[in-house]
């Protein structure tokens, strides 16, 4: 059954969650303004586009960015990302590598649970072991794949020795990976979750709400906040409104847009990390029409990106090509910037035998922008002489859908590793392959790339397999947008950070004030 949206007018009501002061429109504001110390207390709420009636607990299964935020409440992971993709130590205190690079030595650092019992070596073996059964669908699993949990083993209660299926000098990224959070071992209900992280579990209500308290033992000290309140509202005008409406403090992925139309509003402050969203079309690579190659190149050079960063990010944003992760670490810069050229591409066509070729192109409201770049991407489609049929999906079940069904779909995605985004989506098991690219010379490209020591050349396998992707992959990458969030004007230590990184979404270094 299709759930409503919620209004600015609903978003706490439905969600049944506590009152809260009206804004303030003081001076100050989001950032480490010296004037405003770090102050104990209150809750801040939070709105996020979510995933229906569906959503669950379970840290190994996230998904969507409510997921994570829920999951990076409640849980930690052994490394998180840094801005610049790098790993950053959290439950690992530390890592070494033998000199072959096939044994990984990680030290934790002392933790507890919010039961009081400690975070061990056999509960971090245990995680990784659950999100590697080959009889589910742990996103995570193909990040953790070179590791060979059988022969890895709990050297003694803080320590893990993870022997690897080859030689892998990136091995600290896999730690940092989307999903691969700590639960004690033997976990398996998650409707009341245990974790290590900086809040315990409260109350959720899938598809709607969700509150934790702050965890006085957190080993990276306890939150400011008493408590986080994440509501759902997948329309983004419902997140600025309840924020510009005092229904919430904290509203999550705000457009370009938006951006502009409040950048001068006092009651409101903006935090934008520029070029960290990507923003693009999926093409099944499996599937008439567009397992014929020429077909994809065709709709490659028929993308006008500079329009679209132009209309649909009012100019906040760089134009992509073709490719995931620009300006991270392993990007291949050195790939000439696809041109538009619809001569070229009616040629393809012709070639290919599609002149007259009618698709059926996927959307819903599910990210800022994404049914307006569908709209004007249709119309430089049929420049080319396609027909192109727009088909709003319903966005509970978007994902999900345009996983396995479909020619071509609206896509986005936060920032990951590059090697992250080839192991989970880009492989031929990938869990979340929606170009359902496969490829047994590409797979094997990507597994000498990962026993490459040396970084020159490890950088140019890197290269080799993403100019594959450039000129016969399936994402279509027109451009990567700020990431924007909004918060009131009494909301404090809110990062510039990309999604999916260590300082987004992290609500213990917020305060009230």
């Amino acid at each position: 059954m299709h759930r409503p949206r919620l209004s600015r007018r609903t978003v706490l009501g439905a969600a049944g969650l506590t009152a809260a002061p009206a804004l303030l429109a003081a001076c100050g504001g989001t950032g480490t303004d010296a004037a405003d110390a770090p102050q104990s207390g209150g809750t801040l709420r939070a709105a996020f586009a979510g995933g229906g009636a569906d959503e669950v607990l379970d840290p190994h299964r996230v998904n969507l960015f409510a997921d994570a935020a829920r999951a990076k409440a409640v849980f930690d992971k052994l490394a998180d990302l840094g801005a610049d993709m790098a790993a950053v130590p959290r439950l690992a205190e530390s890592w070494t590598a033998d000199a072959a690079l096939t044994v990984w030595t990680v030290k934790l650092r002392e933790a507890v649970f919010h039961d009081g019992g400690p975070v061990r070596a056999a509960d971090v073996l245990y995680s990784y072991r659950r999100i590697a059964d080959p009889e589910d669908t742990f996103r995570a699993r193909q990040d953790l794949a070179p590791i060979d949990l059988d022969a890895s083993t709990a050297v003694d209660d803080r320590t893990v020795e993870f022997v690897l299926r080859h030689p892998l000098a990136e091995f600290p990224s896999v730690l940092a990976a989307f999903g691969a959070y700590i639960v004690p071992e033997g976990a398996t209900d998650f409707t009341a979750p245990v974790g290590s992280g900086p809040f315990t579990f409260a109350a959720f209500e899938p598809g709607r709400s969700f509150a934790a308290d702050r965890f006085d033992d957190y080993w990276d000290g306890p939150a400011l906040l008493d408590r986080i309140e994440i509501v759902v509202a997948d329309e983004e005008s419902a997140r600025i409104n309840a924020l510009l409406g005092g229904q919430v403090e904290y509203a999550h992925d705000l457009s370009a847009t938006t951006a502009r139309a409040n950048e001068d509003n006092d009651a409101i402050a903006l935090v934008a990390s520029p070029g960290s969203n990507m923003l693009g079309f999926a093409m099944k690579t499996d599937r008439a029409p567009f397992d014929d190659p020429r077909v994809r190149q065709a709709v490659f050079l028929l993308c006008d990106r500079e329009q679209l960063v132009e209309s649909v990010l009012s100019g906040r944003g760089l134009v992509g090509n073709d490719l995931f992760g620009l300006g991270f670490e392993h990007y291949a810069d050195g790939i000439a910037q696809r041109e538009r050229d619809v001569d070229a591409a009616r040629a393809l066509l012709a070639e290919a035998g599609a002149a007259d070729l009618g698709i059926v192109l996927d959307t819903a409201d599910v990210g800022s922008g994404f049914t307006e770049a569908a709209q004007i991407f249709a119309e430089q489609l049929r420049e080319g002489g396609l027909g192109v049929e727009i088909s709003e999906r319903n966005a509970d079940t978007y994902w999900s859908e345009v996983l396995t069904e479909g020619q071509i779909a609206s896509y986005r995605s936060g920032a990951m590793p590059i090697a992250s985004h080839i192991s989970q989506r880009l492989l031929t098991d990938s869990p979340t392959n929606v170009t359902q690219w496969h490829d047994a010379a590409f797979d094997d490209l990507y597994l000498q790339l990962q026993s490459t020591a040396d970084e020159t050349e490890r950088q140019g396998l890197y290269d080799r397999l993403q100019q594959r992707l450039h000129d016969e992959g399936g994402y279509l990458v027109w451009g990567f947008a700020d990431w924007i969030v909004g918060t009131a004007r009494n909301v404090h230590g809110v990062e510039q950070a990309p999604a999916n990184t260590l300082d987004w979404a992290r609500f213990d270094k917020v305060w009230i004030a």
